[in-house]
């Protein structure tokens, strides 16, 4: 398994060692010692969490407030998204900064989000599984999230907004300026 930090470090691309043959394959999805081992701290992720979309889905980008924010670990059983994380730590250097990663079933990469982040994915494949590993429970009260497109995040969809299937929710969350209650 390698631990491989992003441009903001604090989120982690985590890529397994698969071993194939005639038979199929296998990897370890996970470990807990060495992915402790890398962060240099504990986690205990208490929560799993799947979700089958169909192409141009864009779940996001969501966050918990405070002691709600969770930890994600993120992987895609078949399919192909764009996983995308947003530093919405406002004392960060990365503030407003984001990562976007490609996972897919067939690569078997996952990414880590720690909290303090905004999270979403856009589904570029005809359907996607995708499952998480969470740090803290689902609290709905608690969810928030910023809009998707706000033009000062940057970020690159890889499809046309044409082809975006939101939920009406995440079409109303607010851009990042005007969000009140992320972290400081």
């Amino acid at each position: 398994m390698y631990f491989i930090n992003q441009k903001i470090p604090d989120v982690i691309l985590i890529k397994p060692e698969i071993y194939g043959d005639r038979r199929g394959y296998f990897f370890e999805t996970f470990r807990q010692d060495l992915f402790e081992d890398f962060l240099g701290n504990k986690i205990d992720f208490i929560q799993d969490s799947e979700s089958k979309s169909s192409k141009g889905v864009l779940r996001g980008l969501h966050y918990q407030l405070s002691s709600f924010s969770q930890a994600k670990l993120i992987r895609v059983i078949d399919g192909v998204i764009l996983d995308v994380a947003v530093d919405i730590r406002r004392s960060s250097n990365t503030f407003g900064k984001h990562v976007a990663v490609e996972l897919s079933g067939e690569n078997k990469h996952q990414l880590f989000i720690p909290r303090g982040f905004a999270h979403g994915f856009l589904v570029l494949s005809d359907f996607a599984t995708v499952v998480y590993k969470l740090d803290n429970y689902y609290a709905p009260t608690q969810e928030r999230g910023i809009a998707f497109d706000d033009v000062k995040l940057d970020i690159d969809w890889r499809l046309t907004s044409k082809e975006f299937k939101l939920s009406d929710r995440d079409k109303k969350y607010p851009i990042l300026s005007d969000a009140t209650e992320i972290f400081d």
